[in-house]
Formats: C-alpha cells, sequence, structure tokens
C-alpha cells in the first residue's frame, strides 16, 4: 500500500461515518481512500485492491461518479449531496451523498471528501408510513388524500387518450344508524356499502373513502357524461337491496354528485365542485352533474349571507311602510312593514333574493328582532309628532323559522315595552307553513301573541296546505289573499270564485280580510264590493319611508 493511499485510509477509519476521497487525476475521477464504515455498508473486505474496486466500480459506475465528478470540476455551481439508489436485483438500498472541500493533492489535483450514510431503513419506514396515511384504516381503501394525488396524476395526462369524471357519493342518514344502533352497526354498514361500490365499478375505476360516510370515486369514460351517469345509475341500483345490520334489514340511500374533469382545474376544486352536485342530488332525489351557473349563484347567496350579518350589525338596513287602505273610507288603517336594503356596491338587493338566505342561514332570527323593535319605534314617533296616540297599526312578517326557533311572544312584548306601545298596534302575519310545520308549537305561539292584545293574520293564505282545522282552532283574526288571486280577478274567473270563497269563509269564522297586489282601480272597486275590508297594492302606494308613510295617512284622511 502505497503511503498517500495508506495516510488516507487512516485518516477516513477515524471518521464515525462511511466516507472516502475522490480527486482528478488527467482530467478523470479516481478514489484516494475509502474507510471501514463504507466498506461494511457495501460488504467488502478491507484490503487495498477491495477499497480501490470499490471506489472504481461500485461508486463511479453505481451512479455517484457523475454527480463526484460535476462537483470536482465546480463546487460552486454543483450541489455538494444527492440520494442514491442501488438495486442489486434483490432490493434497493438507499443513500444519501454528501461532498464536501479537500485541498489538492501533492500534484494540486482537486479532492473532496464523500460521506455516504444508509437511509434504507429510514425509506422503508417513510414509505410505510405513507402507505399508512393513504389508507382508510376501517375500509382498507384510499383516502382523501390518497384520492386527490390520483386525481392530479390523470389531470396532469398529456395527451389526454381518455376522459374522466369524479363522483362523490354520500350515504344519506347515516347519523341515525350510529344514534340508533351504535358505531359498530355504523362501521359494519361502511364496510359493506363500500364493498357494493366496488361490484358497481368497472376495471379501471378507482374508489376511495373521502369523508365519514362519503366516497370518492374516479371513473374512466368513452362517452362523457354519459358514462358518468351510467356510472352513478349501477350505483344506485346495487344499493336498491336491502342491507342487513344484525337482525334488521335496512334501506340505504344515497346522492351522487358528478363533476367532468376539465383542463387547468385542480384535483381539490374537482371534488368541491361534485360535493355541490351532491346537495343539488339531495334536493331532486337523483344524480346530479355540476352546474357552475348553480354554484355561482350558490356563492352569491354566501356572500349575501356575509354581508347581510354585517349589515344587520351596522344597522344598515330600512324599514319601509306599505299602506293598508280600508276599502269602503278609502282610508289609512295600517301600513305592513317591509325591510329593504341598498347595499353600497350592488345597490337595491331584492327581498326576495335576501330573506330566503336569511331563513336558510338563521339570520332571519336577529332581522326579525330588528324589525319587530324599529317598527315598534317609528309608531312611537309618529304618535310623539301627533300628540297622541294615531288610529294606526303597523303589520309585521313573522317566518316560520322564528316561529320555530325564537320566542316570539317576549320579543313582542319586549318591542311594545321598549316603545309605549300597547298590543292593538301590532298586527303579526304568519305564513301557512309556519303552521303546518308544527301546529302543536303554533297554537302556543298565537295564543301568546293574542295574550299580548295583538292581531294576528294569516298571510298568502290560500298558496299552502293549510286546512280548516287550523282556523276554526287558531285565534286568527285577518285572512290575506294571496296577489296571484288578486291580481288574476279581472281576466280569470277562477280566481274571482277563490276570492269570493275565501271572503265568505272569513265571514262565517268572525275574521277581517285584506287583500293583497291591488295595481288597479277596477280591482280596488271590485273587491270593495264584494265584501273585502281592507287592501294594499301599487294603485294605493308602494312602500314608502317612515316620513313619507306618516304624510300619506295625512292626505288620506277625511
Amino acid at each position: 500500500m502505497n503511503r498517500d493511499f495508506a495516510d488516507a485510509t487512516a485518516l477516513l477509519d477515524a471518521l464515525p461515518i462511511a466516507a472516502c476521497i475522490f480527486g482528478l487525476k488527467d482530467d478523470k475521477l479516481w478514489g484516494h481512500a475509502v474507510n471501514a464504515q463504507f466498506l461494511k455498508i457495501a460488504g467488502a473486505d478491507g484490503s487495498e485492491e477491495s477499497r480501490r474496486k470499490l471506489i472504481h466500480n461500485n461508486l463511479r459506475n453505481g451512479g455517484g461518479g457523475a454527480f463526484v465528478e460535476a462537483y470536482l470540476r465546480d463546487p460552486v455551481a454543483s450541489p455538494d449531496e444527492c440520494d442514491w439508489v442501488e438495486d442489486d436485483g434483490v432490493g434497493s438500498r438507499h443513500f444519501k451523498l454528501k461532498l464536501a472541500p479537500l485541498g489538492p493533492d501533492s500534484n494540486g489535483e482537486p479532492r473532496c471528501l464523500m460521506s455516504m450514510v444508509d437511509r434504507t431503513v429510514e425509506v422503508q419506514q417513510e414509505k410505510t408510513l405513507r402507505a399508512e396515511m393513504l389508507r382508510d384504516s376501517l375500509t382498507g381503501l384510499p383516502n382523501r388524500l390518497s384520492f386527490t394525488e390520483m386525481v392530479e396524476a390523470k389531470a396532469e395526462e398529456t395527451p389526454r387518450e381518455a376522459q374522466y369524471a369524479v363522483l362523490v357519493v354520500d350515504l344519506l342518514r347515516f347519523s341515525r344508524i350510529n344514534e340508533s344502533m351504535g358505531s359498530m352497526a355504523g362501521d359494519e354498514l361502511l364496510i359493506t356499502f363500500a364493498r357494493r361500490l366496488m361490484s358497481a365499478l368497472r376495471t379501471g375505476d378507482v374508489l376511495a373513502r373521502t369523508g365519514g360516510n362519503e366516497f370518492g370515486i374516479l371513473v374512466t369514460l368513452k362517452r362523457g357524461v354519459e358514462d358518468a351517469l351510467a356510472a352513478a345509475e349501477r350505483i344506485q341500483q346495487v344499493m336498491s337491496a336491502p342491507f342487513r345490520l344484525s337482525e334488521l334489514e335496512i334501506k340505504v340511500e344515497c346522492a351522487i354528485g358528478v363533476e367532468m374533469m376539465r383542463a387547468g382545474v385542480e384535483a381539490e376544486e374537482l371534488f368541491r365542485h361534485a360535493q355541490f352536485a351532491v346537495k343539488q342530488a339531495k334536493q331532486v332525489g337523483k344524480p346530479q352533474v355540476y352546474e357552475a351557473k348553480e354554484a355561482s349563484a350558490a356563492r352569491r347567496r354566501f356572500s349575501i349571507e356575509t354581508e347581510l350579518r354585517r349589515a344587520l350589525e351596522k344597522d344598515q338596513l330600512k324599514l319601509f311602510y306599505q299602506p293598508l287602505i280600508n276599502l269602503k273610507s278609502g282610508e289609512v288603517s295600517g301600513f305592513e312593514a317591509l325591510a329593504r336594503w341598498t347595499h353600497d356596491d350592488r345597490g337595491e338587493i331584492s327581498p326576495t333574493e335576501f330573506i330566503p338566505v336569511a331563513e336558510e342561514s338563521g339570520l332571519i332570527l336577529q332581522l326579525g328582532r330588528w324589525a319587530m323593535d324599529k317598527a315598534a319605534q317609528t309608531m312611537a314617533q309618529w304618535d310623539a309628532r301627533a300628540g297622541e296616540a294615531l288610529p294606526l297599526y303597523v303589520g309585521v312578517n313573522l317566518s316560520a323559522i322564528q316561529v320555530a326557533r325564537d320566542n316570539i311572544a317576549d320579543v313582542v312584548e319586549s318591542a311594545l315595552k321598549g316603545a309605549g306601545l300597547k298590543g292593538e298596534r301590532f298586527t303579526l302575519e304568519l305564513t301557512e307553513s309556519s303552521i303546518v310545520q308544527d301546529p302543536g308549537r303554533a297554537t302556543r305561539v298565537f295564543e301568546a301573541l293574542k295574550g299580548l292584545d295583538t292581531t294576528v293574520a294569516m298571510d298568502d293564505f290560500g298558496t299552502g296546505y293549510s286546512s280548516l282545522a287550523y282556523l276554526q282552532r287558531l285565534p286568527i283574526d285577518v285572512l290575506k289573499i294571496d296577489r296571484s288571486f288578486v291580481t288574476g280577478m279581472m281576466h280569470d274567473p277562477d280566481s274571482v270564485a277563490i276570492v269570493r270563497a275565501v271572503l265568505s269563509l272569513a265571514d262565517a269564522l268572525g275574521m277581517s280580510t285584506t287583500a293583497e297586489g291591488i295595481e288597479t282601480v277596477e280591482l280596488a272597486t271590485t273587491l270593495a264590493a264584494l265584501g273585502c275590508a281592507s287592501g294594499q297594492g301599487f294603485y294605493f302606494a308602494k312602500p314608502l319611508e317612515a316620513d313619507a308613510a306618516l304624510e300619506y295617512w295625512k292626505s288620506r284622511r277625511r
């Protein structure tokens, strides 16, 4: 062994890690020395011949040589570490190679020290951990992360010979199984459900469990959306047979949303689109393909919800008041309070748009309380300006959500006390749906409101599903005839018949009547002749701001 080699070898053997020294000789890569740790990893003996052979054959031909040579030629521009995989045909070994500069040799040729760390066990553990991370432990299927990666991989294929669709399948009413039969039965149902899903798929389709009772499917298509809907139909067919859990047979239903894979759309967005389609599918009862316009409408509703919440906090809404006219005398007997919202950027937002959003989000409770307080305060201000209690009442609308969730009687009582008004100055207008949803609660609410001496009106009468039994049992004072019947009276005999019937019914039950949507003098005259007590509509006046409403009342006094 020559002196230089022996000295370099002794130096390397003192290091606690596998290492070797490389240099350039005659412009070619040349190995100077390798230590015992390196030999141990490589499975070679300690002879000088073995060491040199290991350096030149194993490293240089194995792939590390090009990395070392590039570094020796330009250490500034070249990387100083890399991963190296050695495959002996039986298995792979993984190493981390790292370079550090050394001084030149006796001939002035550049040299470097290369250390090597065996990462085989670490890499195998990482692979095992990643496999576990990508697998659902209950069903054994790929999970959400794995499914997303598979969708991304398909989206990146170019050119794409096949088309793909993402399906999301939601197991409906799953929480009821857990609640009634326990989590073990729920797990059993999920496993069986997953097996049935698998049986409905074709070779090449991929199934994953992406959530608690939600599954994602990547479907390969030949005929576009037609194949995607066919896959959804197969799924529904295999789910039509009952599931057996313990001693019970249960019927399981699912909602399916479909999104076609499109260039430039990320996997997560595709999945969100399919989830949105699931919501649509739950409403219509059949698989739905994602429609961008439906999503845009949903985004607008969400935006309106956010901004409506802010508008309520900053008191940016207003109440307008539409006159209610006594059809015999022509005088104003009261007003209906109507919420109006003028957005700083969007301008006027129709109540037909923001009221449903308020009901869906629960903001209707806050909006209803605000309207109650504001209407009562307006009445008190009118009285103060007149110096007396005016012969006027104000009608405030109540939604079915308010009746179901809020303590309406307390809200009304608080508004009346805060404004110093008697209950007779308030008319609460409820729709038929608020009665039908929970008749028992509706009865208690109506009775509590009557206990405050308020008037109770049934709004939009004739458009819902109320029975005559409700009208007999509940303390209803006024029936409001829906505009859909009123506006058709002059050209539709059926509308006239319906209005006559409502008026006769109200008279038999001792109730008053109000007609909505009066837009012509002919309608006003006809309704008065038929015995309708009061009416409202653009023929008389559109909804007015508080001051204008008071002036309008004054102008019609006789």
